[in-house]
């Protein structure tokens, strides 16, 4: 069903399924997981595992989820199609295929990584509701299940122990404070993905502050869906996930008529 969806989103969804080669793109958690409180229960929806298994196995199509999280992390929540590209730690991580290398971290950034994991530590450990996930290039300071004003103390006291070192890139979240030691973006990994599929149409879709570095990338032509509120740089908004069902259903429909006329 796409009834849901704006006329002038159906017919862009139309638009980029007639592209010679596409290449969809999707954030994690907001848009294909609904959020949780706990990041280890995080699960596709349905409908939208299924459309991406579905475009994954087209031909002239890449799939390629594009996330915050470690790799390890998102293999393991969103059991990615095998043919997915994936992208994690927002764009640190990379795995574009059996011969894809691991991350390696200079001393420099390791030293770096050591200070900050130390430091979101020391304030997980004092203040309630606030936990430290830890990654492969950096460290995460969540506070959703934290009452507000102890979210704040919590970023503080991070921040403060940081103390603006140049090694580290700190970004924002919702309801996350997030420290690498490399400085990467969802921008940069789409604009790689794009090359390296030779891409003539992206879709993407995503729900955080960072992926507007994604909608920046976006060329003529592509598709960029913001998933719920916010201020955003995207053409085009849905709801939240239970809507991305509707957005990937149409555009499997319309690709493969497309693709086989």
């Amino acid at each position: 069903m796409t009834a849901e969806l704006p006329a002038a989103l159906h017919a862009a969804i139309l638009h980029a399924a007639a592209t010679p080669q596409l290449l969809v793109a999707l954030d994690f958690d907001g848009t294909m997981s609904p959020l949780v409180d706990h990041a280890e229960d995080a699960r596709p929806l349905p409908r939208s595992a299924a459309s991406l298994a579905a475009l994954a196995a087209l031909p002239s199509t890449t799939t390629a989820l594009v996330s915050g999280r470690a790799l390890a992390s998102l293999r393991l929540v969103a059991a990615p199609p095998e043919p997915t590209l994936l992208v994690g730690s927002h764009g640190a991580e990379t795995w574009l295929g059996p011969d894809s290398p691991p991350l390696q971290l200079t001393a420099e950034q390791a030293a770096a990584l050591e200070l900050a994991r130390a430091a979101v530590t020391r304030a997980t450990s004092l203040i309630k509701g606030t936990v430290v996930e830890n990654k492969p290039a950096g460290v995460v300071l969540h506070y959703r299940l934290a009452e507000e004003h102890d979210a704040r103390a919590a970023v503080e006291l991070v921040m403060n122990q940081l103390n603006g070192n140049p090694a580290l890139h700190v970004t924002t979240g919702k309801m996350v404070l997030e420290i690498s030691a490399v400085n990467a973006n969802k921008g940069q990994s789409l604009t790689l993905l794009r090359g390296l599929t030779g891409a003539t149409a992206t879709l993407f879709a995503g729900d955080d502050v960072t992926d507007e570095h994604a909608f920046a990338a976006l060329h003529p032509g592509d598709l960029g869906i913001k998933v719920g509120p916010g201020i955003t740089a995207a053409e085009f908004r849905i709801g939240g996930p239970d809507e991305l069902p509707h957005v990937l259903e149409l555009l499997l429909a319309a690709r493969m008529s497309h693709l086989n006329p």
